[in-house]
């Protein structure tokens, strides 16, 4: 795994990163999932345990209401549903007047104590970003398990029932991932607005289903997807590959440069990619940021620089990918 022909992405853009003021508040909830999706960067599932506390519940709760720049809160996991901590984190921020964003794998709803979730996010107009990586069963089964293709199906009509995807108040996007590249004949994801299209005729034509958004996102050379790469000796070629496909146009439109990332214990990250991969955020002095931290010092944008990595070139390939999907036409 020599990435010593790989270049650092710092030289890549020729500079550094600056962050701009932080308007968006992404939460890691926990590895709690009732899947173990191949592509899964943060390597959640059944049997993993770790979650957050109510000491960092309450902090972050006190980071909600304490900033008003900040008008996102972006729950995400695992399963963020299950994991400790979500529904008084999306009544905070809703009560504090913030958009809520839940990343939702959709088969959620069907286990214990989880069947209300669709009327508690109209409820609280909670925006949907469910995990849909592609309109065919076979290609869905293989990434995240037998059965859950048709389970998303029904999440995804249940959701139109009460009024997703229909009704403005109620946003419902879906997220395309590609397969697993099985060798060195690597591809960028398709266009995202074609790509889209072709979602909404065949979900409409086959299952009567609507939806508004269709985020492209590539598979990024960390977690699961990055053991699997490297299983075939093909993480270093990926990432080259990435490299040859990288676009400046991109890099204004980063999601790392207005965005924090917190983990389930409390420590302050530039984006969910560079949380996974262990590269915490620093201030000025060096020292690693926690919400604990943000909180004495009564202040989001105390970040200079933000920390690059490898992985950094799955954002800035092609079309540029992040948790808003595309960051180019």
């Amino acid at each position: 795994m020599n990435l010593s022909k790989l270049t650092s992405f710092k030289n890549k853009i020729d500079t550094n990163l600056s962050k701009k003021e932080i308007t968006v508040l992404q939460i890691n909830l926990g590895r709690r999932c009732n899947l173990t999706c191949s592509h899964c960067h943060v390597e959640a599932g059944p049997k993993q345990t770790e979650e957050l506390s109510p000491e960092v519940c309450q902090q972050l709760i006190d980071l909600i209401n304490r900033f008003h720049q900040i008008k996102v809160v972006d729950l995400t996991g695992g399963a963020p549903e299950i994991n400790y901590g979500f529904r008084p984190l999306v009544k905070a921020a809703r009560n504090a007047g913030k958009q809520v964003i839940v990343r939702s794998n959709l088969t959620i709803y069907f286990e214990p104590n989880c069947e209300d979730l669709p009327e508690y996010y109209a409820k609280h107009k909670v925006r949907i970003i469910a995990s849909f990586p592609c309109y065919l069963e076979k290609n869905v089964d293989a990434q995240r398990g037998d059965g859950v293709y048709n389970n998303s199906i029904k999440a995804l009509q249940i959701l139109n029932q009460i009024g997703y995807g229909n009704d403005s108040s109620l946003i419902l996007d879906l997220v395309y991932n590609p397969p697993m590249p099985r060798d060195n004949n690597f591809t960028l994801i398709p266009n995202q607005n074609q790509l889209e299209q072709e979602y909404k005729v065949f979900l409409k034509k086959n299952f009567n289903i609507d939806f508004n958004n269709l985020f492209a996102i590539i598979n990024f050379p960390i977690g699961r997807t990055k053991m699997f790469l490297q299983n075939r000796y093909l993480y270093v070629p990926y990432l080259k590959f990435l490299e040859f496909h990288y676009n400046n146009l991109t890099v204004p439109n980063l999601m790392c440069l207005n965005q924090l990332s917190i983990d389930y214990t409390g420590n302050v990250y530039d984006c969910d990619f560079n949380q996974m991969e262990n590269i915490p955020a620093m201030n000025k002095e060096g020292e690693r940021l926690t919400i604990n931290k943000l909180l004495e010092l009564g202040d989001l944008d105390i970040i200079k620089t933000i920390k690059t990595g490898p992985h950094c070139y799955g954002c800035t390939a092609g079309s540029g990918s992040s948790c808003g999907g595309s960051l180019v036409v």
